[in-house]
């Protein structure tokens, strides 16, 4: 059997290049060893925006009365949400196989090593290929922490499958995974303590933005310990115990369940790339051009696997990316406007540059700060509440950097996406007229 085109991995990056390629008329064939969709569907960002859905609602009829809408107590059906989370899982699933079966994707169920530039084994079978796009994401990084064997901790997966109410949850890690959980559980009225490394919740995000979600966050309730190691986890007799070394001081905390959210590393187990000699950082990270093309000719990488930017739309974009230039379209790839949400209450959404990468790289700028109370809608729809829009440009104001927080942030980013991808100075964006929306 030879392809024009063989996938490693049917997530976001998988499918899209699946899809693309077959519409192109090309012979693809797509291994994926679990299910359609990878991680971001099954087990990643969907499933997380369903539960997050839920309790947007349920946070919004708690506060009815600001709005005149009288509402009795609220109770949230966990068994319920989370049946309903693996609907939609389902529903998009099926989706996804009816669009590869629809441009004549060959799908193969099984694990898949690559023997060599031009052919993979899979199932005992031997598929012969052009060209190969490795689109096999990454898994949860668990940090060797003292203990952890002996617990029963949490990643992700185990949090989405919950249908039990929760005292407390002590979650390790305030990236975007932790914060949106927090936000999740805090809504179930679970007591949430955030444990970050670093000084501030949210990594690369915007510093101020972060800090003001984190205050938002605070005020709910969930408490936040930064610049903190955990150096060990204990099973007691209802729960966990988290020792950790703050100012050089030794503190321990409790709760019913911890949940490891530290960051994700590159699938590469038996792939086979020691064959072929790829490229790869001190991560394992496949390194890839423009094209998203390695080191070895005529082997792509897309998505998590090449560790550029870890979420699903970028995946997408780097596999048409991959697959217009295996058809001989010139395209290129570009991470300067790759816009980044988190589905918090509120919401925080940016897209390019921040201040601190600009005061690394040493670039001048200017900083424009607007309170999201400009906007009519924001006040009409959020009673009590306020957000920051922060607008970043060059000396020549050239726009490179927008950051938001509040509710809906993450519908009118797209405008701020598209501003620094074409690369947009501000009076050229003063042009265009929005509707009566958040994005005025």
């Amino acid at each position: 059997m030879k392809y024009q085109v063989a996938i490693i991995g049917g997530g976001p990056a998988g499918y899209t290049a699946a899809e693309a390629a077959g519409k192109a008329g090309m012979s693809v064939v797509l291994f994926e060893k679990d299910k359609l969709g990878g991680v971001c569907l099954n087990e990643g960002c969907i499933p997380t925006k369903t539960l997050l859905c839920s309790a947007k609602i349920a946070d919004h009829s708690k506060e009815g009365n600001k709005f005149g809408v009288k509402v009795g107590d609220v109770d949230i059906d966990l068994p319920k949400v989370i049946a309903r989370k693996g609907k939609v899982v389902r529903k998009l699933g099926l989706g996804i196989k009816a669009k590869m079966e629809g441009v004549g994707v060959t799908i193969v169920t099984g694990e898949a090593k690559i023997n060599d530039a031009h052919s993979i084994c899979c199932n005992d079978e031997v598929y012969e290929c052009d060209n190969i796009i490795i689109c096999t994401g990454s898994k949860t990084f668990i940090p060797p922490i003292d203990g952890i064997e002996n617990v029963e901790y949490w990643t992700h997966k185990e949090a989405l499958e919950n249908k039990e109410p929760l005292r407390s949850l002590i979650i390790i890690g305030g990236g975007v995974i932790g914060m949106e959980f927090a936000s999740f559980f805090n809504s179930l009225g679970t007591d949430v303590t955030v444990i970050e490394m670093l000084d501030e919740i949210l990594g690369p995000i915007d510093n101020e933005i972060s800090s003001l979600l984190r205050a938002e966050y605070t005020k709910k309730g969930v408490k936040f310990i930064l610049s903190a190691k955990v150096t060990k986890l204990a099973n007691e007799v209802d729960g966990i115990s988290v020792a950790y070394k703050v100012d050089g001081e030794e503190r321990q905390l409790s709760a019913n369940k911890v949940m490891m959210s530290v960051g994700r590393r590159p699938s590469v187990d038996l792939l086979g790339l020691d064959f072929l000699n790829l490229n790869v950082d001190r991560r394992g990270t496949i390194i890839v051009d423009e094209h998203l093309e390695t080191s070895c000719k005529g082997i792509y990488a897309c998505g998590d696997i090449n560790g550029r930017s870890m979420l699903a739309h970028t995946a997408v974009r780097e596999a048409e990316v991959a697959v217009a230039n295996i058809i001989g379209k010139q395209d290129r790839m570009n991470y300067d406007a790759i816009p980044s949400v988190v589905y918090t209450n509120p919401e925080v959404s940016c897209v390019g540059k921040s201040e601190e990468e600009l005061v690394i790289d040493g670039v001048e700028y200017k900083t424009f700060k607007l309170p999201m109370s400009y906007s009519g809608r924001f006040v009409a729809e959020n009673e009590g509440l306020n957000g920051m829009c922060k607008l970043l440009t060059d000396n020549d104001d050239k726009i490179i950097g927008v950051h938001i927080l509040g509710n809906s942030s993450s519908e009118f980013i797209i405008a701020a996406n598209i501003a620094i991808e074409q690369g947009m100075h501000l009076e050229d964006f003063k042009r265009f007229c929005f509707s009566s929306s958040y994005s005025e």
